[in-house]
């Protein structure tokens, strides 16, 4: 059982943190290029793949759960836990802004400015990104 949950957990994990970090790294670009169906595309993306991000958190906590001897409380999978509910935070934020992004780009209103989305999209996906890298760390290093 134990193998089967790895497998889902590294699967989820591949399948789907993946785009969603390349697809929130790509949209700052697309906004600048006024590329407003790629960016709808985008954004759909974000959301179905931060959807489907849970199944990685789903299947770790199984996995920990099945595998007995307290690893679930051990500080690295704590951390790792913890880092990743902040992830979805901010993909919630980002998926918050590639909407707002959407709407300024649709309307013709010279007032509206999609500057800002680009900077919190580009810092957020950023950050984002270190998060993963730092969550991968936490799952191969400290054992």
């Amino acid at each position: 059982m134990s193998s089967l949950l790895l497998w889902l957990h590294i699967g989820f994990a591949i399948f789907t943190i993946g785009p969603v970090t390349a697809a929130t790294m790509t949209a700052p670009r697309v906004i600048r290029n006024k590329n407003v169906p790629a960016l709808q595309i985008i954004q759909r993306m974000t959301r179905i793949y931060s959807l489907g991000s849970i199944g990685v958190f789903v299947f770790g906590v199984a996995l920990g759960a099945t595998l007995g001897n307290g690893v679930l409380g051990k500080w690295y999978m704590t951390a790792s836990m913890t880092l990743f509910i902040v992830a979805a935070v901010l993909l919630v934020l980002i998926d918050r802004d590639l909407r707002t992004a959407v709407r300024v780009l649709s309307t013709e209103n010279a007032e509206d400015d999609v500057k800002a989305q680009i900077g919190r999209i580009a810092a957020i996906s950023g950050l984002l990104s270190v998060i993963w890298l730092v969550i991968l760390f936490l799952m191969v290093v400290p054992r």
